[in-house]
């Protein structure tokens, strides 16, 4: 990791704003995009860093809003392997993450989201945390132990609130358990994004929730009910809300590349996509914990350990866009997209991350025409 200077880089392919900039030039200033345009001008820069990107594709840093972990590492096992996790999928592109905790008891909970606070204030690529639970309907549960699972009364969102001080960005909430309605309300009006997720909800259950806060769809079709041409389930009813965003896991696994292309065209603009990776991301397959739950992963796909569940997967965000433009079928500028701002906008960043515009983070993804990544600076730190 390098410290922060003053770079520019020219004659790339800029990918930004839903738009392609050809011989375009970009230069980073400190913690910031400083300037951008195209042709020669950035020659009036030499005094930067200079970084020929020609034939290469410019991006802004991708964003993650569900990570477990990576590179062998859980976001459950504290500082180091938090750090780890980062480090994992900063080299895959990925330049701010929030970072998300599988549902255990409450105390275990308070402790996980009070070090994800420490890492947050210390390391910008942390945008804070997630709780994928407990507030999950044991029927819809996936990877979640369901010995944990709880109803959201006052006194434990309390807690939970209190242990993670303002590191909460995110919350998985079934809108079918006592009291979620309420504490979606409750959660929304301090500024915590809610989605609704790991759920048995109907269209109507799942309207009531949008309309009482909840902004977002934790990995549509996972953990849900699904399309049916009587019973719409939470899916359309997300498609259907205005400004509600969608996450979807485009791994080959959780979702067929058909569907996730009819979501794009259902909800443009609203598809955020995301890993949902544990700590085999960017590891061999093995065997591994996730949570408290025994996880094996064979041929990239991670299963609770002798069963077929799915246990979040292996993805990391430069594989997703790959996806998105070879299998999906969406151009350049929407996969893109999918990867930064929509992210950015759900977790109220719009103004500062997800493009590649003067005054926002210097947050840039180099890749290959073929889309492998080659560099990536956050916070206009260079990690690769």
């Amino acid at each position: 990791m390098n410290a922060t200077g003053t770079t520019v880089l020219h004659s790339a392919r800029l990918v930004s704003g839903g738009e392609i900039a050809d011989d375009a030039w970009l230069l980073l200033d400190g913690d910031v995009v400083s300037a951008r345009g195209t042709g020669a001008d950035w020659q009036r820069h030499t005094a930067a860093e200079v970084i020929d990107a020609s034939g290469r594709v410019l991006t802004p840093g991708f964003i993650d809003l569900h990570c477990h972990g990576g590179g062998g590492a859980a976001v459950d096992d504290g500082a180091a392997s938090i750090a780890r996790v980062l480090d994992a999928h900063t080299f895959h592109g990925t330049t701010r993450s929030v970072l998300s905790l599988v549902s255990a008891g409450v105390d275990t909970l308070a402790s996980r989201l009070a070090a994800i606070a420490e890492a947050k204030a210390r390391d910008p690529r942390v945008l804070g945390a997630h709780l994928e639970g407990p507030f999950l309907h044991p029927d819809f549960r996936g990877a979640h132990d369901p010995n944990v699972l709880c109803d959201p009364d006052p006194e434990t969102i309390r807690r939970l609130r209190d242990a993670a001080d303002d590191a909460l960005v995110q919350i998985t909430i079934a809108p079918d358990r006592p009291h979620a309605l309420e504490a979606i309300e409750t959660f929304s009006a301090a500024g915590v994004v809610v989605a609704v997720g790991h759920t048995g909800a109907d269209r109507a259950l799942a309207d009531a929730a949008f309309a009482r806060g909840a902004r977002l769809l934790t990995h549509a079709f996972n953990a849900m009910r699904g399309i049916h041409h009587r019973a719409p389930g939470p899916v359309l009813a997300a498609v259907n809300a205005s400004g509600i965003v969608l996450e979807v896991i485009l791994d080959g696994s959780h979702v067929d590349p058909l569907v996730v292309r009819m979501l794009f065209e259902l909800a443009p603009g609203r598809i955020a996509l995301v890993t949902d990776a544990m700590a085999a991301a960017g590891a061999a397959d093995g065997d591994y914990v996730l949570g408290d739950l025994e996880v094996t992963v064979s041929a990239g796909i991670a299963r609770l350990t002798g069963t077929e569940t799915i246990a979040g997967s292996t993805l990391t965000q430069d594989a997703a866009l790959r996806r998105a433009v070879e299998q999906v079928g969406l151009d350049l500028p929407a996969a893109v997209a999918a990867l930064t701002e929509t992210p950015a906008g759900v977790v109220g960043r719009q103004d500062r991350l997800g493009r590649l515009e003067p005054g926002f983070a210097a947050d840039v993804v180099l890749l290959s025409p073929a889309l492998e990544v080659e560099s990536v600076w956050s916070a206009g730190r260079r990690f690769r």
